[in-house]
This record gives C-alpha cells, sequence and structure tokens, in this order.
C-alpha cells in the first residue's frame, strides 16, 4: 500500500490549497483515511477524516469551517480543499489510511492508521 500526497506549497493568509493523497494497493472505499499535520517543533496532530467511504467527515476545532476533506473513491483520491489558510496552518501535513471500520473516537489517534504518506509541505506568509 502506498499513499502518495501533493498539493503543498507556499500561499499568502487567507489563501487556499487544495492537497491530494492518491492511494494505490488498497480500495478507497474500504479504508478510514485522515489527514494529519505536523508543525515545526510541535507534535503531529489530526486535521480531517474520512468515514464510512466518505459518507462521514470529522475535523479539528482548529480547521472546522475553512477545511474540507473528501474522497473519490473510484479515483483512490483523497483530497484536503483549505481555505482562508492562516499563519497557524503552516505544516508538513500527511494523508492515513485505516481501517473501515474506525469509529468517531478514534480518528484522532494516528497509532490506529497503518499507512502514511510521505507528507506535502503547506507554508502560509503573511
Amino acid at each position: 500500500v502506498q499513499l502518495q500526497a501533493s498539493g503543498g506549497g507556499l500561499v499568502q493568509t487567507g489563501g487556499s490549497l487544495r492537497l491530494s493523497c492518491a492511494v494505490s494497493g488498497r480500495a478507497l472505499s474500504s479504508s478510514g483515511m485522515a489527514w494529519f499535520r505536523q508543525a515545526p517543533g510541535k507534535e503531529r496532530e489530526f486535521v480531517a477524516a474520512s468515514r464510512r467511504s466518505g459518507a462521514i467527515a470529522n475535523y479539528a476545532d482548529s480547521v472546522k469551517g475553512r477545511f474540507t476533506i473528501s474522497r473519490d473513491n473510484a479515483k483512490n483520491v483523497v483530497y484536503l480543499q483549505m481555505k482562508s489558510l492562516e499563519l497557524e496552518d503552516t505544516a508538513l501535513y500527511y494523508c492515513a489510511a485505516g481501517p473501515s471500520s474506525i469509529i468517531l473516537s478514534e480518528v484522532r489517534n494516528s497509532i490506529r492508521y497503518d499507512y502514511w504518506g510521505q507528507g506535502t509541505l503547506v507554508t502560509v506568509s503573511s
């Protein structure tokens, strides 16, 4: 199983970016998917999750209303649309794949995910 994240870059505050995560070797429809991020000097943190084949989305409070996770099961790609970006959103963003049975109380726990992408860097400047 491989996860390939892309779409990061440099953007000004208030701008938008869309991250993509292409999954190979595993059917997306059978996976709980998530995005995590790690800022310099900080621990990795949960950003968003897509469960039940995309029927349910969960978000960290810090990104709720600004970020949207979505998936295209046919293309085996997960997206993270980011709007109204803030300086605090600067981080290395990772996509992760876990079991389809992942439940709400587990989505923020990184150890629940079996596979990780290499990360894509998002830098927000003022």
